[in-house]
């Protein structure tokens, strides 16, 4: 699934071809990822209705509309913004004045696409936590406290920390040193100060080489994310870790795939 880097790559580059311009039609292969309204009413509310503005917050999308309204877009594990398109495999393609289009792509259909009043008010956004860029270090280590789970599903967790998903999780503790299995509260101050200072460097690294091309994820312009170039630990199973040379493992925490190095995460 797209992480935080990858949608916010989408979101910039989108930013640089679609802002201020008119959306003339809406072509929709495929009505399962519209979630709301209904499919002649989505098409009737973009339809001759340009793009404002973009925002990004977690892993969802929100175009502001000038109609006041905003159409949202949660990619999920497959989702693909691809621009230009050409509605030849999308789901639902958006059709600009200027004769391009704007292909949503997705294989699986769990992507979900919608037209809100208000996106602030829709139940999952309402219950997610700070972006690791919005808050400091001391605020932090204040959501630390009291938690007694292992980190890495810590890190995951949506409604703790939005934006991480399981690939970053993988690589923040592997750079820190710190075993995905270690107790929250057993971490020292000076590991949660590194943690925090980590997980901002690495998304912003992320961020800057266009996230990383996991299974389906591709950038607007259908090119992969080269950040898979820096990857140290993930899908790494049983080859020899770069800093000690020990063995990656692989173990399940939380229902996802976890890589670390035994002999130099603690």
């Amino acid at each position: 699934m797209p992480e935080l880097p990858e949608v916010e790559t989408i979101k910039r580059e989108l930013e640089k071809t679609i802002i201020n311009k008119k959306i003339v039609d809406v072509i929709v292969n495929n009505p399962k990822v519209i979630k709301e309204p209904k499919k002649e009413k989505f098409i009737k509310e973009l339809k001759n209705v340009k793009i404002k503005k973009i925002i990004r917050k977690g892993k969802l999308l929100i175009f502001k509309l000038s109609s006041g309204r905003y159409w949202t877009v949660h990619l999920k594990m497959t989702g693909q913004l691809i621009w230009p398109g050409n509605a030849q495999k999308s789901r639902v393609s958006f059709k600009f004045f200027d004769g391009k289009i704007l292909d949503f792509n997705d294989l699986r259909l769990f992507g979900e696409l919608r037209i809100v009043d208000d996106w602030r008010k829709l139940k999952f956004i309402q219950e997610l936590g700070p972006e690791p860029f919005e808050i400091n270090t001391t605020q932090f280590k204040e959501l630390l406290k009291k938690r007694k789970t292992k980190i890495k599903v810590l890190l995951m967790d949506q409604k703790f920390i939005s934006g991480i998903g399981n690939l970053y999780a993988n690589e923040v503790l592997f750079k820190t040193k710190i075993d995905p299995r270690r107790q929250v509260n057993k971490l020292s101050d000076k590991e949660k100060e590194l943690l925090f200072k980590e997980i901002k460097n690495i998304l912003s690294k992320a961020i800057k080489y266009g996230g990383s091309s996991v299974d389906d994820y591709v950038r607007v312009s259908g090119n992969k994310g080269d950040y898979m170039k820096f990857i140290k630990v993930y899908d790494r199973k049983g080859e020899k870790c770069f800093r000690c040379k020990g063995t990656i493992k692989r173990i399940s925490l939380g229902g996802r795939g976890t890589y670390f190095c035994p002999k130099c995460q603690r």
